[in-house]
């Protein structure tokens, strides 16, 4: 949990018992923002509900100026934040299958546990999918590994890719993200939900 215990300002414990009620409190927020909900989050694809998109994106960009105001009064170096490494290939096609499977089913892994947390048993038949499509790619890794590993770049992050410091890229995203709520509410009101 941040650079807390490897600095030995707290104990590995302590760490532990603070993780576990963050995410108390995190899936808690998701619940009541109607992640457990499966056609509210499908709501995002047609334009009728877009509070999912709204909630993940003021949680990236919080987490994007804590890290920034961290850096700026260096209690944490970012270079040392672990950015996972990317293969083209197999996030292209990671990302068709899982965002299918989100279209069809209304959730995605994490908000699939959201669901199941509650007891709404779609949530449960989607975590029953999950488990099974991660053994069958396990299983099968050998014949798809090359696909897996293909096109590897390394860790890059966007704004060095754009050739833009950090804080300049903080600053056009929080832009960005404002320029979407926009459209999120346009959306909303262009494709409201039909009620039954």
């Amino acid at each position: 949990m941040g650079p807390l215990a490897p600095n030995e300002l707290i104990s590995e414990n302590t760490n532990l018992f603070l993780a576990f009620i963050i995410g108390i409190g995190f899936g808690f927020v998701l619940e009541q923002s109607g992640f457990s909900s499966s056609r509210k989050l499908a709501g995002v694809f047609y334009g009728y509900d877009t509070v999912v998109l709204k909630v993940f994106f003021t949680a990236a960009i919080t987490a994007m100026l804590g890290l920034l105001f961290f850096s700026l009064f260096g209690w944490v170096d970012l270079n040392l934040i672990y950015v996972n490494p990317t293969y083209l290939y197999s996030a292209i096609v990671g990302g068709i299958i899982m965002g299918a499977g989100f279209i069809i089913g209304g959730y995605c892994p994490g908000t699939s546990f959201c669901g199941a947390s509650i007891g709404k048993l779609d949530a449960f038949v989607f975590i029953g999918g999950l488990f099974i499509g991660v053994m069958i790619f396990g299983a099968g890794f050998s014949i798809w590994d090359d696909l897996y590993l293909a096109k590897f770049l390394g860790s890059p992050k966007i704004s060095e890719s754009l050739g833009l410091s950090d804080g300049l890229f903080g600053l056009l995203l929080i832009l960005a993200a404002l320029a979407m709520f926009w459209v999120a509410e346009w959306a909303e009101k262009k494709f409201p939900r039909e009620e039954y």
